[in-house]
């Protein structure tokens, strides 16, 4: 088995000073090529975009960096944004940098108390709103804080009576700064500077400011767009509507800015459907889940129109056209036989090219994140014509540790370490990443006490290294339960099958010191909602803060199967032998966190007097 693998850088970075480095050049090789499209009606992302080239938003950035200096900043100082994802988000970021500030990035579904605890911690000095709202919140922290503060700004159009601070207004200031004082100010960090303190969320404990330097931001952005070179291009597209508090996010937003690829924002994803066929994206960033809904309408579409069997057979098809593809890319000489040429090309027109249409039509690859994805679902989507890259990484790890390369995509791994990283599995199984996106400890020391190992970063992740260097998750090591049997279970797998019924958002195995495993099922109220409408039935979904049992039998025959399966994949000890249904609250930021997984401690809470009353019934047989 394979223990430790590294990939060589591919870049040299001795030419760039800082992040900033990255637009100057890019605007010095084509200031007029189209950088981003902006709405011009927010509300109506399948409407009128604008196009904005790099010259112009260079412009934008340079003059509210002015502003920032202006209204008092100083090197080092902490700039806060708290936004939903927007184009002057990327405006605001950049702009802290040319300023020569540090970045805090604050997740805009964040509690009063996050963020005042936020800027305590971080000592911002200046914050940046995307809305009224957020201006308040913003304010009573900045009010809270014991350090001396600036002020707050707000994006777009002001609360009444406050003009002047709007982010326009503070840009207007930009002639109170000379040329040459800004660009001493831009000059001032160096690679190992910090740019932002970005706040993990915190699923299994409390929130960690990880401190990542201009040269984490360098590496990943210069190397992954070097290794990814055909689908990072000039002549490409895509929608950001990860929330840009996430580093994944902001990444990718760099690694598109310094190719010149053009980028969409768009602050709901579920807006990013109608702007599919608009902005026609050639690649796209998505989570799990969203591929699993787009493979649940496309079944359900095709059972309404009475082709479910046919249906079938088509996803049959494609992922058996995947699967030789994956062959083919590991060197193997093996073809699609005759038959399942002829199957694929017919399906392709009755049902492939439709999907392929409903995502815009132009996408050449789509990258998933955040969560594991099924390998099955991965293959189905390769098979359709668009293929799935699937990585790995974390905050500290400035987004990518691992991923799939396009000519070389292996359906259920994360793929291999990105260039400049080390991955190394410990004896635990705890997969450990050293290299250029590795960041160097969190700001509160205290945090850093057992995060490195031999100057590894522990990820706290489970997983192994194939014979060609790609990682494959088993889970997290802070979920593994330990029966009263002594069974140690590693609960993602089982999860994983089991989450992936449209139906189930999340599903949260439960067993530690029992003597039998159970589940929570956490459903998806708009999938439930729909289900409900088809069937006839009336079942209510949780309200605000809710987290509620649903007993109706019909809901637990529909996801008898999909238990049945998630155990046959497991051995007898693995297997969960009941399971509750619970309706909750998705958007509670206190159960869910803004890359949309569930923090299990808080469902364990939530659901422990359920857990409780499930254990006291006799159990008759699995699944009861």
């Amino acid at each position: 088995m394979v223990q430790e693998w590294s990939t060589p850088m591919q870049v040299d970075l001795s030419g760039h000073r800082n992040v900033t480095d990255l637009l100057l050049r890019r605007a010095q090789r084509a200031p007029q090529h189209a950088a981003f499209e902006v709405p011009t009606d927010p509300s109506d992302p399948g409407g009128q975009w604008r196009q904005v080239s790099t010259q112009e938003f260079l412009a934008e950035v340079t003059a509210l960096a002015k502003g920032f200096i202006a209204a008092g900043v100083s090197p080092g100082d902490a700039i806060g944004i708290m936004s939903a994802t927007r184009y002057e988000w990327a405006v605001a970021d950049l702009a802290s940098w040319f300023a020569g500030a540090v970045v805090v990035p604050i997740y805009d579904t964040a509690s009063a108390e996050q963020v005042a605890a936020i800027v305590g911690d971080a000592r911002v000095r200046l914050a940046v709103a995307g809305d009224a709202t957020q201006l308040c919140v913003l304010d009573a922290a900045l009010e809270q804080a014991s350090h001396d503060t600036i002020g707050v700004w707000v994006m777009g159009d002001p609360p009444m009576n406050a003009d002047a601070r709007s982010l326009g207004a503070l840009a207007a200031r930009a002639s109170e700064v000379s040329d040459e004082v800004l660009d001493t100010r831009r000059r001032l960090a160096g690679p190992e500077s910090p740019a932002t303190i970005v706040y993990t969320s915190g699923t299994t404990g409390e929130p960690k400011g990880a401190v990542l330097s201009h040269r984490n931001f360098l590496g990943q952005v210069l190397g992954i767009a070097a290794a990814y070179q055909d689908v990072v291009r000039d002549t490409g597209n895509t929608i950001i509507f990860l929330p840009l508090a996430h580093v994944l996010a902001r990444g990718l937003q760099l690694i598109c800015l310094a190719s010149g690829m053009r980028i969409a924002h768009l602050a709901d994803p579920a807006q990013v459907v109608p702007s599919l066929r608009v902005l026609r994206p050639s690649f796209l960033v998505v989570v799990p889940r969203v591929l699993e809904k787009v493979r649940a309408a496309a079944a359900q579409k095709a059972e309404d129109r009475g082709l479910g069997r046919v249906w079938r057979s088509a996803e049959h098809t494609a992922v058996s056209w995947a699967r030789i593809a994956e062959a083919r890319d590991d060197g193997e000489a093996v073809r699609p036989t005759l038959a399942l040429r002829a199957r694929h090309a017919v399906f392709d027109r009755v049902f492939y090219r439709k999907l392929r249409a409903v995502l815009g039509g132009r996408l050449d690859y789509m990258l998933s994140g955040g969560a594991a994805l099924d390998a099955e679902l991965s293959l189905l989507f390769r098979g359709i014509g668009v293929p799935v890259i699937e990585g790995y990484g974390l905050t500290e790890t400035t987004a990518p540790l691992t991923g799939n390369l396009p000519r070389s995509i292996r359906s259920g791994t994360v793929g291999a370490p990105l260039p400049g990283l080390t991955v190394r599995i410990s004896d635990a199984g705890e997969v450990l990443a050293r290299g250029i996106g590795v960041f160097e400890g969190y700001r509160d020391p205290a945090h850093n006490e057992h995060a490195f190992v031999d100057g590894f970063f522990r990820t706290g992740d489970l997983g192994s290294l194939d014979e060609h260097g790609r990682l494959t998750l088993s889970g997290r090591l802070k979920d593994v339960i330990v029966t009263s049997t002594g069974k140690t279970v590693v609960p993602m797998r089982w999860e994983n099958v089991a989450a992936a019924h449209p139906l189930v958002s999340h599903a949260v195995m439960v067993g530690e010191g029992r003597s039998y495993l159970s589940a929570l099922l956490v459903l998806d109220p708009d999938e439930l909602i729909a289900w409900a409408a088809r069937e006839g039935v009336t079942i209510g979904v949780a309200g605000p803060g809710g987290f509620d049992e649903v007993t109706d039998e019909r809901i637990r025959a529909e996801l008898a199967d999909t238990i049945a399966h998630a155990n046959s994949i497991v051995s007898r000890a693995e297997q969960v032998r009941r399971y509750t249904v619970i309706s909750a609250d998705l958007n509670d930021p206190a159960l869910i966190t803004p890359t949309l997984k569930i923090k299990r401690r808080v469902a364990l809470d939530r659901g422990a007097l359920l857990v409780e009353e499930s254990y006291a019934q006799p159990l008759h047989h699995t699944g009861n």
